[in-house]
């Protein structure tokens, strides 16, 4: 942004409420956020830090199913556990939200009338997929199959996730249904298209593209790739029967398409902020007003929807400020893969704080060392350990300890008296030292503008640096016998760099900004702070002196790693096959067998092979792929939903190309009935059988 605002409309990513926060959605969104928007509020700026749950759309129906619940129990479960994990990090937003709000449902249907009295729709009557089993037309998401750019298998009716193209469902290669693993057929439905490709041509949306090539190059490319193709109509309503219902007397079991419906969720979450506030008047003031800042911060999946389908939107509408800036990051990988909530292989925010409690601000400021901002970087609880020990430990907290004890014993826990100071050895070394500073506060700030929160942070370290480096060159522990007088200048100095570390330190680690600033009495954490020479008064009294950050022992990472590798075990299968007694065993071989309860959330045909069934089984922990010879007895309509027993700890077995990794238990005659072992009664998916 080259234009200074005193105004801001920050927005982060409405996360989907199935299921639970990990570090990835941190390190690709909020934490960026959380740490732009303090800063601006530190600055003394008007700011509106607006998220939410988004509540809608197949994700969460797919949950639903997946724990045999309906999608609101879902979504009001994961809502609390996701607002309480950001509440916990210190995601200080200003209002978050949820889309299954009374008050974004009324937002977002007079939106879409708005659009739709204005012309701006396209009504047309299109060949959808339909499932003839479920009965019912089929979401994106609930359609995959190979894609048509880049030939991979398991591709989704809106995106291929291994080559990032976005489709539409009738361009996939050999479709098939999730719901059932049958072939879907197409069946006319009406729906409402957004124009996108006239959209394109206005002289608005020309305008607004000027904006894009000032952007971080991730945005532009994804963006520039859809426009250079041409964009074509999508639509803006689906039918399915969770989401928000399309307000139109002709649309029956329709509701708004989830890409229209969760970024008025932006709209509505700060409608129903400023109306709990009083300001509802000024609802304009933030969303229609050439002095606000409106800026989305995302990760790399959601660039397309934020920054053309989005302004789309918001242009035809009219009334709307357009973003201004949407500097979106890219993925975090997690020792060597990518993360994976189905595979469960994730670091989540509340077992990191069941693990290290009290420990929020080490993650953030790992986080934030690493953040994926031009390209996918990747956590290991290695680096974790070295970052924390050698930056955070041994270079912050050791020069914020130094000073404190030093001023301790010296002066009896005071603030010393600076004094006029001809020392040679101490004015060169503070010469260096505000040099320094004075270019790291720049450089900071300046990064801070940018969005380059990771440059920003290593900036801050930075000032801790050239505090240790001039309490080596002058040594006060030394001097204090030779020139007691200098060392209250030395000290007096340190004293003021340590309230700069804290009124600096509040954008990036809040929590020890607190600390440090009650250490040393550090009043008005304001950014004006910093240029001030007298931050600290001489003589005030230090605060509650004590150790900032403590090592992470080798034991914890290695605690880590080996609960990850857990994770990481993948279990088996093998057909069960009819046959007499087999031979006796003891009783601890059978107990080396682990049965648990498996649910499984999704099923198919094996193709070309008349008996086998492939399985998505949720087993509580993790969810597993399981062959299965059972197609001859059970569709796999019937298996979907159904509550299953399932060897969990055999060696997997590849079975025509595909791992299997478990065994479902049946009991059959051997001949013509095969039925599934199920439990009575209603159990969670992993409880144990014995």
């Amino acid at each position: 942004m080259t234009k200074a605002f005193n105004k801001y409309l920050i927005t982060a990513a409405l996360p989907y409420a199935n299921g639970p926060v990990h570090i990835g959605h941190l390190a690709g969104c909020y934490l960026p956020a959380d740490i732009y928007v303090r800063y601006l509020k530190a600055k003394g700026k008007d700011v509106l830090f607006i998220c939410g749950s988004d509540e809608h759309g197949v994700p969460i129906t797919i949950k639903a199913k997946k724990e045999s619940i309906s999608p609101q129990q879902v979504v009001d479960k994961y809502h609390q556990i996701m607002k309480q994990a950001f509440a916990d990090f210190g995601i200080d937003f200003s209002y978050y939200g949820r889309t299954s709000s009374e008050t974004h449902k009324e937002t977002a249907q007079a939106f879409f009338k708005k659009l739709y009295d204005k012309g701006v729709f396209k009504e047309e009557i299109t060949s959808q997929f339909y499932d003839e089993s479920a009965q019912q037309f089929l979401a994106d998401r609930y359609i995959t199959g190979t894609c048509p750019k880049c030939a991979s298998a398991g591709a989704y009716g809106d995106q291929c996730e291994k080559c990032g193209t976005t489709l539409n469902a009738t361009e996939l290669i050999n479709p098939t249904s999730t719901l059932s693993g049958n072939k879907p057929v197409l069946k006319e439905t009406k729906n409402w298209f957004l124009p996108m490709g006239a959209i394109q041509e206005s002289a608005e949306f020309k305008n607004y593209i000027e904006r894009i090539d000032t952007w971080k190059s991730n945005i532009k490319g994804q963006c520039n790739s859809w426009l250079s193709e041409g964009l074509q109509p999508r639509a803006m309503t689906r039918d399915l029967d969770w989401g928000v219902p399309v307000p139109l007397p002709d649309a029956d079991g329709k509701v708004l398409y989830v890409w229209f419906d969760a970024p008025i969720g932006y709209i509505s979450a700060t409608k129903e902020y400023l109306k709990q506030e009083g300001r509802l008047d000024e609802m304009e003031s933030y969303w229609n007003n050439d002095e606000t800042a409106l800026i989305h911060f995302i990760g790399k999946d959601n660039i397309v929807f934020h920054a053309i389908i989005f302004p789309m939107m918001l242009m035809t509408h009219g009334n709307f400020n357009l973003p201004e800036n949407i500097p979106a990051n890219e993925f975090l990988n997690l020792e060597g893969d990518k993360i994976s909530t189905s595979k469960n292989w994730a670091v989540w925010l509340h077992e990191y704080l069941t693990d290290l409690p009290d420990r929020q601000d080490e993650l953030r400021y790992v986080l934030t060392s690493i953040s994926p901002e031009t390209k996918d970087s990747e956590f290991t609880w290695k680096d974790y350990q070295t970052r924390v020990n050698s930056e955070l430990v041994s270079i912050f907290g050791n020069f914020v300890n130094r000073v404190a004890v030093l001023c301790q014993k010296f002066y009896e826990g005071n603030v010393p008296t600076p004094n006029a100071c001809t020392n040679e050895l101490y004015l060169k070394a503070k010469q260096t030292l505000t040099t320094d500073v004075n270019e790291s506060l720049t450089n900071m700030e300046n990064n801070l503008n940018l969005v380059k929160i990771r440059d920003a942070q290593a900036d801050w370290m930075n000032i801790a640096r050239a505090g240790n480096k001039f309490l080596a060159e002058t040594e006060p522990w030394k001097l204090i016998k030779t020139d007691p007088e200098t060392v209250k200048t030395i000290l007096f100095d340190a004293v003021q760099l340590c309230a700069k570390l804290a009124i600096s330190a509040q954008v990036f680690l809040p929590k020890t900004a607190q600390k440090l600033a009650a250490m040393f009495g550090v009043n008005d954490l304001s950014w004006n702070g910093l240029n001030a020479h007298h931050i600290v008064l001489p003589g005030s009294a230090l605060g509650n002196v004590e150790i900032l950050f403590k090592p992470i022992e080798d034991e914890l990472v290695e605690v880590q790693i080996q609960k990850l590798n857990q994770k990481r075990t993948q279990v088996p299968v093998v057909t069960p096959e009819q046959s007499a007694v087999k031979p006796e065993i003891s009783f601890d071989d059978f107990s080396k067998i682990d049965l648990r309860v498996g649910l499984v959330t999704a099923a198919e045909r094996v193709p070309k092979a008349d008996k086998l069934l492939k399985l998505q089984v949720d087993l509580g922990f993790e969810e597993r792929t399981i062959l299965s010879g059972i197609a001859e007895f059970y569709t796999p309509e019937m298996m979907l939903g159904k509550h299953v027993a399932v060897i969990v700890n055999l060696a997997p077995r590849k079975i025509r190309g595909v791992e299997s990794q478990g065994m479902l238990l049946m009991a059959g005659d051997g001949k013509n009935k095969l039925v599934s072992i199920i439990p009575e009664q209603g159990i969670e998916p992993g409880s144990e059988i014995k």
